[in-house]
């Protein structure tokens, strides 16, 4: 059975949560080698922002779980 690409997602958001400083975390996310996108976690807000790589459009998230599936969504995206 192939492993859940949206707990990986889930668990990489999470560590960025778990950083041990106040500092904004940061995450590259990339299919076949290519960058897709990248989220920032800032603790002091405590939101996500994903930035598409192509578009540079940005999309701000305070649920971890629409994050992902945005994340998801843009990994999965057969547009290619």
């Amino acid at each position: 059975m192939k492993s859940s690409q949206l707990v990986a997602i889930i668990k990489r958001l999470e560590a960025m949560q778990e950083g041990a400083d106040d500092e904004v975390q940061s995450r590259r996310f990339e299919k076949d080698g290519v960058e897709k996108g990248e989220v920032t976690f800032d603790p002091k807000t405590e939101t996500y922002t994903l930035e598409e790589v192509v578009s540079h459009q940005q999309f701000e998230f305070d649920d971890i779980d629409l994050a992902a599936m945005e994340i998801y969504d843009l990994l999965d995206d057969s547009e290619d």
